[in-house]
Protein backbone atom coordinates (compact mmCIF):
# COMPACT_ATOMS: atom_id res chain seq x y z
CA UNK A 1 0.00 0.00 0.00
CA UNK A 2 1.12 3.65 -0.79
CA UNK A 3 0.30 6.64 0.10
CA UNK A 4 -1.80 8.46 -2.14
CA UNK A 5 -0.94 10.81 -5.08
CA UNK A 6 -4.11 10.06 -6.95
CA UNK A 7 -4.98 9.73 -10.27
CA UNK A 8 -2.16 11.04 -12.96
CA UNK A 9 -2.62 14.47 -14.02
CA UNK A 10 -0.76 17.19 -15.67
CA UNK A 11 -1.76 20.52 -14.15
CA UNK A 12 -3.58 21.25 -10.83
CA UNK A 13 -6.80 22.66 -13.56
CA UNK A 14 -7.91 18.70 -14.13
CA UNK A 15 -8.33 17.62 -10.66
CA UNK A 16 -11.78 17.92 -9.55
CA UNK A 17 -10.31 17.78 -6.38
CA UNK A 18 -6.25 18.02 -4.71
CA UNK A 19 -5.61 17.73 -1.03
CA UNK A 20 -2.12 18.72 -0.38
CA UNK A 21 -0.58 17.82 2.81
CA UNK A 22 -3.79 18.38 4.99
CA UNK A 23 -3.28 18.28 9.24
CA UNK A 24 -6.04 18.71 11.56
CA UNK A 25 -6.28 18.17 15.46
CA UNK A 26 -8.69 18.68 18.26
CA UNK A 27 -7.52 19.90 21.30
CA UNK A 28 -3.78 18.96 20.26
CA UNK A 29 -4.82 15.21 19.25
CA UNK A 30 -3.97 14.92 15.78
CA UNK A 31 -6.19 13.57 13.82
CA UNK A 32 -5.22 13.63 9.81
CA UNK A 33 -1.47 13.54 9.41
CA UNK A 34 -0.27 14.86 6.01
CA UNK A 35 -3.36 14.01 4.08
CA UNK A 36 -3.04 14.13 0.12
CA UNK A 37 -5.10 12.80 -2.61
CA UNK A 38 -6.29 13.68 -6.30
CA UNK A 39 -9.80 12.99 -7.76
CA UNK A 40 -10.23 13.26 -11.62
CA UNK A 41 -13.32 15.16 -12.99
CA UNK A 42 -16.41 13.08 -13.52
CA UNK A 43 -15.04 10.02 -11.06
CA UNK A 44 -16.94 8.54 -8.37
CA UNK A 45 -14.53 8.29 -5.51
CA UNK A 46 -15.05 6.30 -2.37
CA UNK A 47 -13.06 6.77 1.02
CA UNK A 48 -13.07 4.23 3.50
CA UNK A 49 -11.67 3.26 6.71
CA UNK A 50 -12.65 2.03 10.78
CA UNK A 51 -14.81 3.93 12.91
CA UNK A 52 -13.11 7.18 14.32
CA UNK A 53 -9.70 7.46 11.55
CA UNK A 54 -11.16 10.66 10.93
CA UNK A 55 -13.24 10.55 7.69
CA UNK A 56 -16.30 12.83 8.73
CA UNK A 57 -13.35 15.56 9.99
CA UNK A 58 -11.98 15.14 6.56
CA UNK A 59 -14.75 15.87 4.56
CA UNK A 60 -15.08 18.99 6.86
CA UNK A 61 -12.22 20.22 6.38
CA UNK A 62 -12.16 19.69 2.83
CA UNK A 63 -15.68 21.46 3.28
CA UNK A 64 -14.38 24.10 4.97
CA UNK A 65 -16.53 23.69 8.03
CA UNK A 66 -12.79 22.95 9.84
CA UNK A 67 -10.03 24.73 9.30
CA UNK A 68 -6.82 22.86 8.89
CA UNK A 69 -3.26 22.82 10.91
CA UNK A 70 -1.86 23.36 7.27
CA UNK A 71 -2.02 22.27 3.93
CA UNK A 72 -4.27 23.17 0.89
CA UNK A 73 -7.37 22.06 -0.68
CA UNK A 74 -8.36 22.86 -4.36
CA UNK A 75 -11.27 22.35 -6.77
CA UNK A 76 -11.26 22.36 -9.94
CA UNK A 77 -7.68 24.60 -9.45
CA UNK A 78 -9.43 27.26 -7.36
CA UNK A 79 -8.03 27.21 -3.67
CA UNK A 80 -11.01 26.99 -1.77
CA UNK A 81 -10.02 29.15 1.22
CA UNK A 82 -9.77 31.98 -1.28
CA UNK A 83 -13.36 31.95 -1.99
CA UNK A 84 -16.23 33.50 -0.42
CA UNK A 85 -19.60 31.45 0.38
CA UNK A 86 -21.61 32.22 -3.03
CA UNK A 87 -18.75 31.06 -5.33
CA UNK A 88 -18.13 28.31 -2.99
CA UNK A 89 -21.18 26.53 -2.84
CA UNK A 90 -21.59 26.75 -6.58
CA UNK A 91 -18.50 24.83 -6.95
CA UNK A 92 -18.96 22.48 -3.85
CA UNK A 93 -21.77 20.71 -1.92
CA UNK A 94 -21.63 18.89 1.29
CA UNK A 95 -24.00 16.28 2.56
CA UNK A 96 -23.03 16.06 6.36
CA UNK A 97 -23.29 12.50 8.39
CA UNK A 98 -25.84 13.79 11.00
CA UNK A 99 -28.95 16.36 10.52
CA UNK A 100 -31.21 17.24 13.29
CA UNK A 101 -34.62 18.80 12.09
CA UNK A 102 -36.73 21.02 14.19
CA UNK A 103 -39.55 23.01 12.45
CA UNK A 104 -41.72 20.82 10.00
CA UNK A 105 -40.52 22.88 7.02
CA UNK A 106 -42.64 21.47 3.83
CA UNK A 107 -39.92 18.79 2.09
CA UNK A 108 -40.40 21.08 -1.03
CA UNK A 109 -38.70 24.30 0.87
CA UNK A 110 -36.14 21.97 2.46
CA UNK A 111 -34.72 21.12 -0.64
CA UNK A 112 -35.49 25.37 -1.92
CA UNK A 113 -32.66 25.85 0.32
CA UNK A 114 -30.05 24.04 -1.52
CA UNK A 115 -30.37 27.01 -3.77
CA UNK A 116 -28.89 29.50 -1.50
CA UNK A 117 -25.77 30.16 -3.49
CA UNK A 118 -27.96 31.13 -6.73
CA UNK A 119 -31.09 32.66 -5.17
CA UNK A 120 -31.18 37.04 -4.91
CA UNK A 121 -34.33 38.37 -2.68
CA UNK A 122 -36.83 35.09 -3.70
CA UNK A 123 -36.33 32.05 -5.41
CA UNK A 124 -37.04 32.18 -9.02
CA UNK A 125 -38.57 29.54 -11.72
CA UNK A 126 -35.76 28.39 -12.37
CA UNK A 127 -34.90 27.64 -8.70
CA UNK A 128 -38.12 26.02 -7.98
CA UNK A 129 -37.47 23.75 -11.23
CA UNK A 130 -33.90 22.90 -9.86
CA UNK A 131 -35.91 21.65 -6.37
CA UNK A 132 -38.52 19.77 -8.61
CA UNK A 133 -36.09 18.23 -10.81
CA UNK A 134 -33.79 17.06 -7.77
CA UNK A 135 -36.79 15.20 -6.09
CA UNK A 136 -37.57 13.50 -9.27
CA UNK A 137 -34.46 12.24 -9.40
CA UNK A 138 -34.57 10.53 -6.40
CA UNK A 139 -38.08 9.56 -7.05
CA UNK A 140 -39.36 11.21 -4.26
CA UNK A 141 -41.65 14.00 -5.63
CA UNK A 142 -44.09 12.62 -4.08
CA UNK A 143 -42.85 13.91 -0.58
CA UNK A 144 -43.11 17.56 -1.69
CA UNK A 145 -45.77 18.97 -0.13
CA UNK A 146 -45.23 16.56 3.18
CA UNK A 147 -43.78 18.25 6.72
CA UNK A 148 -39.94 16.98 6.63
CA UNK A 149 -40.62 15.95 10.20
CA UNK A 150 -42.59 13.87 9.54
CA UNK A 151 -40.78 11.71 7.61
CA UNK A 152 -38.75 8.17 8.05
CA UNK A 153 -34.86 8.60 8.29
CA UNK A 154 -34.35 6.83 5.07
CA UNK A 155 -37.19 9.53 3.22
CA UNK A 156 -35.36 12.16 5.15
CA UNK A 157 -31.93 11.15 3.68
CA UNK A 158 -33.18 11.15 0.27
CA UNK A 159 -34.23 14.84 0.98
CA UNK A 160 -30.90 15.76 2.03
CA UNK A 161 -29.59 14.49 -0.54
CA UNK A 162 -32.33 16.35 -2.89
CA UNK A 163 -30.75 19.37 -1.36
CA UNK A 164 -27.34 19.39 -2.39
CA UNK A 165 -28.42 17.89 -5.57
CA UNK A 166 -30.57 20.87 -6.41
CA UNK A 167 -27.46 22.83 -5.33
CA UNK A 168 -26.03 22.12 -8.85
CA UNK A 169 -22.40 22.06 -7.48
CA UNK A 170 -19.37 20.47 -9.78
CA UNK A 171 -17.61 18.47 -6.58
CA UNK A 172 -20.25 16.70 -4.26
CA UNK A 173 -18.77 15.52 -0.77
CA UNK A 174 -21.27 13.01 0.84
CA UNK A 175 -21.11 11.40 4.25
CA UNK A 176 -22.36 8.08 4.63
CA UNK A 177 -25.09 9.12 2.08
CA UNK A 178 -26.30 5.18 2.29
CA UNK A 179 -27.30 5.74 5.96
CA UNK A 180 -30.86 4.80 7.29
CA UNK A 181 -31.80 3.74 3.85
CA UNK A 182 -32.56 -0.28 2.83
CA UNK A 183 -31.10 -1.88 0.62
CA UNK A 184 -33.03 -1.25 -2.43
CA UNK A 185 -32.75 2.71 -2.07
CA UNK A 186 -29.03 2.12 -1.12
CA UNK A 187 -28.18 0.30 -4.46
CA UNK A 188 -30.74 2.60 -6.28
CA UNK A 189 -29.03 5.71 -5.19
CA UNK A 190 -25.26 4.62 -5.71
CA UNK A 191 -26.27 3.67 -9.21
CA UNK A 192 -28.14 6.99 -9.89
CA UNK A 193 -24.52 8.50 -8.69
CA UNK A 194 -22.56 6.05 -10.80
CA UNK A 195 -24.81 6.73 -13.96
CA UNK A 196 -26.51 9.45 -13.42
CA UNK A 197 -24.59 12.12 -11.90
CA UNK A 198 -21.05 11.23 -13.08
CA UNK A 199 -19.41 12.30 -15.17
CA UNK A 200 -21.82 15.67 -15.03
CA UNK A 201 -20.16 15.91 -11.83
CA UNK A 202 -17.57 14.91 -9.69
CA UNK A 203 -18.32 12.83 -6.54
CA UNK A 204 -16.63 12.05 -3.48
CA UNK A 205 -18.25 9.73 -0.85
CA UNK A 206 -17.94 8.06 2.71
CA UNK A 207 -18.92 4.16 2.71
CA UNK A 208 -18.66 2.23 5.49
CA UNK A 209 -19.94 -0.75 3.75
CA UNK A 210 -16.42 -2.30 1.30
CA UNK A 211 -18.99 -4.13 -0.75
CA UNK A 212 -21.63 -1.19 -1.65
CA UNK A 213 -17.98 0.96 -2.26
CA UNK A 214 -16.79 -2.00 -4.64
CA UNK A 215 -19.95 -2.34 -6.67
CA UNK A 216 -20.49 1.02 -7.24
CA UNK A 217 -17.19 3.36 -6.96
CA UNK A 218 -14.67 4.00 -9.51
CA UNK A 219 -11.63 4.95 -7.32
CA UNK A 220 -11.16 3.52 -3.85
CA UNK A 221 -9.35 5.54 -0.67
CA UNK A 222 -8.34 4.29 2.44
CA UNK A 223 -7.97 6.45 5.50
CA UNK A 224 -5.71 4.66 8.22
CA UNK A 225 -3.29 6.05 10.51
CA UNK A 226 -4.39 9.81 10.05
CA UNK A 227 -3.12 9.62 6.23
CA UNK A 228 -5.17 8.29 3.37
CA UNK A 229 -3.79 5.48 1.06
CA UNK A 230 -4.41 3.57 -2.21
CA UNK A 231 -3.40 0.33 -3.52
CA UNK A 232 -0.62 -0.89 -5.30
CA UNK A 233 -1.57 -0.45 -8.73
CA UNK A 234 -0.66 -4.16 -9.58
CA UNK A 235 -3.23 -5.63 -7.00
CA UNK A 236 -6.85 -4.72 -6.84
CA UNK A 237 -8.20 -2.55 -4.07
CA UNK A 238 -10.69 -5.73 -2.18
CA UNK A 239 -7.19 -7.65 -1.73
CA UNK A 240 -7.72 -9.36 1.75
CA UNK A 241 -3.99 -8.02 2.78
CA UNK A 242 -5.17 -4.55 2.04
CA UNK A 243 -8.42 -4.54 3.76
CA UNK A 244 -7.05 -6.51 6.66
CA UNK A 245 -4.99 -3.75 7.45
CA UNK A 246 -7.53 -0.90 7.02
CA UNK A 247 -9.98 -2.53 9.49
CA UNK A 248 -7.75 -4.78 11.55
CA UNK A 249 -9.69 -8.27 11.32
CA UNK A 250 -9.12 -11.00 8.38
CA UNK A 251 -11.47 -10.85 5.36
CA UNK A 252 -12.13 -13.61 2.34
CA UNK A 253 -12.45 -11.77 -1.11
CA UNK A 254 -14.85 -13.65 -3.62
CA UNK A 255 -14.58 -12.66 -7.16
CA UNK A 256 -17.69 -11.23 -8.63
CA UNK A 257 -17.96 -10.64 -12.38
CA UNK A 258 -15.28 -7.93 -12.52
CA UNK A 259 -15.30 -7.04 -8.97
CA UNK A 260 -15.10 -8.78 -5.47
CA UNK A 261 -17.34 -9.39 -2.28
CA UNK A 262 -15.75 -8.94 0.95
CA UNK A 263 -16.49 -11.49 3.79
CA UNK A 264 -15.51 -11.46 7.07
CA UNK A 265 -14.23 -14.53 8.48
CA UNK A 266 -16.13 -16.00 10.78
CA UNK A 267 -14.52 -16.43 14.39
CA UNK A 268 -11.75 -14.21 13.53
Amino acid sequence: MMAVKGPSTTSETTDALWVRDVAFAYDGFEVLRGVSFRVSPGRFAVIMGRNGSGKSTLFRVIAGLLKPRRGCISVFGRDLHDLGFRDRTRLLGFLPQQHHAIFPFRVFDVVLTGRAAHVGLTPKPRDREAAMEALARLSIEHLAEKPYTDLSGGEQQLVLIARVLAQKPRLLLLDEPTAHLDFVNANRLLQLIRHSLCPEMTVVAIAHDPNLAFWHGDDFFFLVDGQVFWPDTRRPPWSSDLLQRVYGIPVDTLPWKDRAIVIPKMGS
